[in-house]
């Protein structure tokens, strides 16, 4: 009789009672950290993250910071594997955390998995709770295993405290994501001329990503991220699925590496339109870019300082800017042209990708081409699409999404609808763009219904509104996008 364990593709999503945060743990030696998770007494859910660089060793004060940076990755990638069920319970094995860190990860899931929730019909609002312990308690949780604790640094390769500290002065270091894309490389391009010391970080193994990463000519950091293999199986078997929160564990990961090689700065590209959702008639508001936008920066940066280490900082470079302020400031760069994209096709873990890095056909493509259209020579934007997206008739719903007209703004990474409407407008008193079809029935059909003070692009080129970036780095920063 066999006694084989039954296959872990039994799933079944509402018959869950709860989401297990069960341990993480790294490896000095080998730069390979687990985190893992359990729905119930169900098997573990293992996804690793290797940071390159291993063997790692640290300072003691150090090593308390890796730690605590470990343990809020493992709490935010979570974020992964509970919305598969988003069961009622939630439990943390061998650690607590305190209210205040509850509070935000309870924001964290709420608003990152907003779009998820709404379009698979769930209400989420004031439902997760992530338990904590309060002063009496600390050191056990209450929703977990308490008493017991766990090392969250394995014994195997474990960091070996240092008794010299780093010490001195040195120049400050940046951890710059990349994603591909225009932002990240206007951001890395800004450093670079304000002298900021920088390594071009990115997390996965998409080719497209490390070739666009080495045309910077700037030191590399490609960290692996494996999911847990089950997570597909619990799909296939009727889970709950949609869009996470991708930028916030993101930004944990980078967090985490940032201790292991001694930077200063972790440095994302996220722009105020970031912080606008999507207007849902009879929903309101939900943003896809929940974890680009500012309410997740000004968190997430305020929990690191708080909880990880008071002396990292974790900003975005262009939050001061609109889209098309930052489409503006990627104009004026050219050695890009044949290596960036933002179509989000040619990031997609499953699925057909475009065969060029263009699709042209997606939200991200049109905005992208939008965008850049006021500031770019057409015949240098037709080249690097491969085509005009402005003068193929087929495209107008897409286009009509964009400015949210008879449609709301899609659930992808584009700019606010004001700023396509400027956009538009701009290019339809443009003689270079004014006769291609999108833009003829732009002036034509839509111009007329709009408020003209709306339409004016100059205001929203102008750097304003909160954001994280360190005092000294901004004034110098300000200036260089203001020239």
């Amino acid at each position: 009789m066999s006694s084989a364990r039954p296959p872990e593709s039994v799933f079944k999503r509402d018959h869950i009672a709860s989401f297990r945060f069960v341990r993480s743990e790294f490896s000095a030696q080998t730069g390979l950290a687990k985190l893992v998770h359990a729905f119930d007494d169900g098997p573990e859910l293992i996804e690793t993250i290797r940071v390159p660089g291993a063997p790692f060793t640290l300072t003691a004060q150090r090593l308390g910071k890796v730690e605590a940076a470990l343990r809020l990755l493992h709490l935010i990638a979570g974020v992964s594997y509970f919305k598969a069920a988003v069961p009622k319970s939630i439990r943390i094995d061998g650690y607590a955390i305190d209210a205040d860190t509850a509070r935000f990860l309870e924001t964290v899931y709420e608003h990152g998995l907003a779009e998820f929730a709404y379009r698979n019909g769930l209400s989420l609002r004031g439902k997760i709770h992530f338990p904590f312990a309060d002063d009496k308690t600390k050191g056990s949780s209450t929703g977990g295993s308490a008493g017991r604790r766990e090392p969250l640094v394995g014994s195997q390769g474990s960091i070996a405290p240092s008794a010299a500290p780093t010490g001195g002065c040195r120049p400050k270091h940046a951890l710059v994501a990349i994603g591909g894309g225009k932002d990240s490389l206007v951001s890395i391009e800004a450093l670079r001329a304000l002298g900021v010391t920088q390594t071009v970080t990115w997390i996965g193994a998409a080719p497209l990503l490390r070739a666009c990463a080495e045309r910077t000519g700037l030191p590399l950091l490609q960290i692996e991220r494996q999911l847990a293999a089950q997570l597909f199986e619990f799909n296939r078997a009727g889970a709950w699925n949609g869009h996470i929160p991708v930028t916030a564990i993101n930004s944990a990961i980078l967090v985490f590496a940032a201790l292991l090689v001694g930077a200063d700065f972790v440095v994302f590209s996220n722009e105020r339109s970031a912080s606008y959702g999507s207007q849902i008639e009879g929903t309101g508001e939900v943003n896809h870019q929940w974890s680009k936008g500012w309410e997740f920066e000004r968190l997430f940066a305020a929990e690191v300082r708080r909880s990880v280490s008071s002396e990292l900082s974790y900003f975005s470079l262009l939050r001061p800017l609109s889209e098309l302020a930052v489409a503006r400031q990627f104009a004026r760069l050219n050695r890009y042209d044949a290596h960036f994209s933002s179509c989000n096709r040619n990031f997609h873990l499953l699925g057909e990708r475009p065969t060029s890095r263009w699709c042209g056909v997606c939200p991200k493509c049109h905005f992208v081409f939008l965008a850049l259209a006021p500031f770019m020579p057409k015949p240098r934007l037709v080249a690097i699409f491969g085509r005009n997206l402005l003068d193929e008739v087929a495209q107008a719903a897409g286009f009509d999404a964009l400015i949210e007209y008879r449609d709301h703004k899609p659930f992808e990474c584009v700019g606010e609808g004001r700023e396509s409407r400027a956009a538009l407008a701009t290019l339809s008193q443009s003689p270079v763009w004014q006769e291609d079809a999108l833009v003829a029935r732009f002036a034509r059909e839509i111009l007329p219904q709009l408020d003209p003070a709306d339409l004016n692009i100059a205001p929203q080129l102008l750097a304003e509104g909160e954001h994280g970036i360190p005092a000294d780095l901004w004034s110098r920063l300000d200036a260089h996008f203001s020239a």
